[in-house]
């Protein structure tokens, strides 16, 4: 387990909207050590967080990572990407998705999507933040967007203070490429109905 760059990116996202997120419902998947989903707690947002069910240690390493930093009402379930689960279908309606770095194997990007699409179903408004580190120019996520009706927003890392090698006196991101997005769906489905 290990705190890598991008989580630090998101992290600072997180810090610099630090008073839009008091009250809202923050779910974050592919969680691991849990820093952008501890920073949206300490900043009042209710937070979920979530790895796969089939990862134990990694839902351990959440709890720990609430347990040390006294945050006991945040929630810790297992979501497979892909899977439909019984925990899955028990969440409520949420605000905001955080993802860092799960846009990491070319293979898991269409099951990261179909969860994400899943939840924008209860809620059409809700945004997935997400940071991604660029590994290669092969890789893309608008085929996929576009066919889960999907659109995409890359956020400048200058807007928010992340255009540096070190953020919040920390190595991260360093020489790495890292981008931010925020998607959300394509179109306002709402009007639709």
């Amino acid at each position: 387990m290990y705190v890598w760059p991008c989580a630090v990116v998101l992290a600072q996202y997180l810090w610099f909207h630090r008073g839009s997120l008091p009250g809202k419902a923050v779910l974050e998947i592919g969680a691991g050590v849990s820093l952008p989903g501890i920073v949206a707690a300490k900043c009042g947002a209710e937070v979920t967080l979530s790895d796969s069910s089939e990862l134990p240690h990694c839902l351990e390493i959440c709890r720990q990572s609430c347990q040390m930093n006294n945050l006991p009402q945040v929630h810790v379930v297992g979501l497979t990407w892909g899977h439909v689960s019984w925990d899955l279908l028990a969440l409520p309606p949420q605000d905001i998705i955080l993802a860092s770095d799960v846009f990491f194997e070319p293979e898991d990007f269409e099951d990261i999507l179909t969860t994400v699409y899943f939840l924008m179903q209860k809620n059409p408004k809700v945004k997935l933040w997400s940071t991604y580190q660029v590994r290669s120019a092969d890789w893309s996520l608008e085929p996929l967007l576009y066919k889960w009706d999907m659109k995409c927003v890359h956020i400048p890392l200058e807007s928010f203070g992340a255009d540096k090698e070190d953020i919040a006196e920390s190595a991260f991101p360093g020489r790495h490429t890292v981008e931010m997005l925020v998607i959300s769906f394509a179109k306002d489905i709402l009007n639709y109905t």
